[in-house]
């Protein structure tokens, strides 16, 4: 009662002291001032803020797929299953490392930490919150922050690439090689599509700082305003991680175990860190570019006005993080593989086309904006055009895969038999050298002998 009493009797200036004092969002001025005791710390939260990640995605995803099969899931390892993510680890490292004889050591023993060391530097430019202070020290909760953010994820991803493919071309095996193959093809088709679903965010933000695009969603997330963009980037960070449905690169029933199926122990455990860690940057990627980042939702921040300052934002940061995630693991308990050439011919000729096109829409919005036009009509309009082209774009596809199959062969009858191979991909004959380059054995001769008397009596 007294506390209250002595409460009520302050000014109101000073009531609302911690209110004006409240720090102002970071933005990219505001970084590289930090101490050198503040920028270590960051580093190291980071880091282990992506290994307890690491190992508790790994236990998420074993028991939602275990409930969505009708199975228990990891129950032994600690309670509930919790420690079976660290058990795996230790098992990993204690394991027998071996090597085969004719890998190229040097580049095999690279090839996972070329792999696993990008996917913790992506991390460090997402924002966790608002500026807070540190031991007195006012910081913003982010590691940094540059003006080409966005960026270095995509150019830590394309270093990430040069892990697969160089663990598949030094362990001189094919499966392993074709692994290597097919995630080069795939990153290069869906990082093009991926980086142009950036550009409509870059032309409403104004800039490529993670810290200025979350602040532009201050009044509404880009998530409403760039639909289209967020679909593509949806699709795109699928085929980013390589998992189900595209984890093409990994086909078991086609090539054992893909790029990394010669390697055992520590090497192995980096692979599979780097592809868990990828996971969480994507989707913290996605949260900061197209769900408002550490800001909390609409209902939430119109009823509590501290809900975006302090550390309250670092909780719905970690929400929307693991929904994400969730909805990873939820695809991958649902979806079938899809076919190599349905990873191509979506990537290429769908999501790179409709990205283009819908660049150029938002471009011409906003410049039409710009000068005063009718925003309705414009919409209208686009959204008229937009319907048509891919309409157009359907019968195309559809008239052009039927003529594909009554083609037949130039000169061919009617009752010729057509190829079911032709028009699919090249592949060797049964007698082809070995792929090392030694060459084909020739065929020796039949070392069974006709009796003399079947060749006499013609029985044979």
């Amino acid at each position: 009662m007294s506390l209250s009493l002595a409460t009520a009797a302050l000014p109101a200036s000073v009531l609302r002291a911690p209110a004006l004092a409240a720090a102002p969002e970071p933005r990219l001025k505001d970084f590289g001032n930090d101490p050198w005791w503040l920028i270590g710390g960051k580093v190291l939260a980071i880091f282990v803020f992506l290994v307890l990640t690491v190992l508790l995605s790994m236990w998420v995803e074993r028991r939602v797929i275990g409930r969505m099969q009708l199975r228990v899931g990891p129950n032994r390892a600690g309670p509930f299953g919790l420690l079976q993510g660290l058990a795996d680890g230790v098992k990993l490292a204690l394991k027998e490392d071996i090597v085969p004889r004719q890998v190229d050591k040097v580049v095999f023993v690279l090839a996972p930490i070329v792999s696993a060391v990008p996917a913790f530097i992506s991390f460090v430019i997402i924002p966790f919150g608002p500026t807070v202070s540190v031991f007195g020290h006012q910081t913003a909760l982010q590691g940094t922050d540059l003006p080409v953010a966005v960026l270095l994820v995509l150019a830590m991803s394309s270093m990430g690439v040069y892990g697969i493919v160089l663990a598949g071309w030094s362990s001189m095996s094919p499966y392993s090689l074709l692994g290597g193959l097919r995630s080069s093809a795939q990153v290069i088709s869906y990082e093009i599509a991926m980086g142009l679903s950036f550009v409509a965010v870059f032309l409403f933000a104004g800039s490529m700082s993670t810290s200025d695009i979350v602040a532009a969603q201050h009044d509404k997330w880009f998530v409403v305003l760039l639909f289209p963009s967020f679909i593509v980037y949806v699709i795109t960070m699928m085929g980013e991680s390589n998992r189900i449905p595209f984890d093409l690169p990994e086909g078991e029933g086609e090539l054992v175990g893909g790029f990394h199926t010669e390697y055992s122990s520590l090497k192995f455990a980096m692979f599979f860190l780097a592809e868990y860690i990828n996971l969480a940057t994507l989707s913290a990627l996605a949260t900061t570019l197209f769900l408002g980042g550490w800001r909390a939702p609409a209902p939430i921040s119109t009823v509590w006005a501290g809900a975006n300052s302090g550390w309250w934002p670092v909780l719905w940061f970690l929400a929307k993080l693991w929904l994400f995630i969730f909805f990873f693991i939820w695809l991958r308990g649902s979806l079938p593989r899809v076919r190599y050439d349905q990873l191509m011919k979506l990537g290429w000729k769908v999501l790179m086309p409709f990205s283009l096109g819908w660049i150029l829409l938002v471009s011409t919005i906003r410049a039409l904006r710009n000068e005063g036009h009718d925003m309705r009509q414009i919409v209208i309009v686009a959204a008229v055009a937009a319907g048509i082209v891919l309409l157009v774009t359907v019968v195309w596809e559809v008239v052009r895969g039927g003529e594909g199959e009554k083609e037949t062969a130039p000169g061919a009858g009617r009752d010729a038999v057509r190829d079911p191979a032709a028009g699919g991909f090249p592949v060797p004959p049964m007698d082809a050298p070995h792929y090392h380059g030694r060459a084909a054995r020739p065929a020796e001769p039949s070392t069974i002998r006709t009796p003399p008397e079947e060749v006499t009596s013609g029985t044979h």
